[in-house]
């Protein structure tokens, strides 16, 4: 068998472990479906009590969704090494016949399957409860965009994967630590452009946030307050996927090459 063609079963089994240990426990659906949609209730009866814009509704609802990938990518990818080690499954990671890549590929098309049926439904719920109206302009271009940005966001999930497993436990207060400054920096819930240039330009190294204005340039058009036109967004989206997947390969191989050498892969012994 081909190398490509193991790294290809590799990866379609790890995507089949997590699509399937996700629907094991069906209580973790409902919790997925309607727990989301408390904080998305939340901002959007406090915009409307501000009397805002109704289309910042429709921010909250399309922020909402996303939020379930970039809860994927914190603990689904970046701290996945880690989970795994505490298991005992690393080990057999390390000297199976594969690619780290092809794994970390698996667990991020697994991840995205899962994030996607929680993402749909805050966003279908979200539009039918609160009467949220989208305009879908150009269906291609918007595919084209979060294709991009899920490209982007995951590899930068693979690329910090190295790095959580390195600190050890410390992974968890990092992933604890990054979650709600995340929320606040890439526009959930309120345009990016808000916070200022500067804040706007350094929030912008996170791949959510150009990807999400995009989205709403194009579903919202100019009424989105947009950072930077979509064809400028969907390049540096690009660019990012590009860096990031190198930047993943590259701490990978650094990281497996430690261990070898060291006969460990965190800073200190734990």
């Amino acid at each position: 068998m081909s190398d490509w063609a193991l790294n290809i079963r590799a990866g379609l089994a790890r995507a089949y472990a997590r699509t399937v240990g996700a629907t094991r426990e069906p209580s973790w659906v409902v919790f997925d479906v309607l727990l989301p949609l408390l904080g998305v209730a939340a901002y959007i009866f406090y915009y409307r009590a501000l009397g805002a814009d109704p289309v910042f509704e429709g921010f909250v609802v399309l922020g909402g969704a996303m939020t379930a990938f970039w809860l994927n990518v914190l603990w689904g990818m970046a701290a996945q090494l880690f989970w795994e080690r505490e298991v005992g499954n690393l080990q057999l990671f390390m000297v199976a016949p594969m690619s780290r890549m092809a794994l970390l590929a698996g667990m991020a098309l697994g991840g995205l399957f899962t994030s996607a049926v929680r993402a749909l439904s805050t966003l279908v719920l979200g539009v039918l409860i609160f009467q949220v109206h989208i305009m879908m302009a150009d269906p291609l271009a918007l595919v084209a965009v979060f294709t991009l940005t899920m490209l982007a966001v995951y590899g930068m999930g693979m690329a910090l994967s190295s790095l959580f497993l390195m600190y050890g436990r410390d992974a968890w207060n990092i992933s604890n630590l990054l979650q709600e400054p995340v929320y606040l920096m890439s526009g959930f819930y309120f345009p990016v452009r808000e916070l200022g240039m500067v804040v706007s330009a350094v929030a912008s190294l996170i791949p959510i946030t150009l990807g999400l204005d995009a989205m709403r340039q194009l579903l919202f058009g100019e009424l989105a307050g947009g950072l930077l036109p979509v064809t400028v967004e969907v390049v540096i989206l690009a660019l990012q996927a590009a860096i990031f997947i190198w930047l993943a390969a590259f701490s990978l191989d650094r990281m497996e090459q430690r261990g070898r050498r060291e006969g460990r892969l965190t800073l200190r012994w734990q």
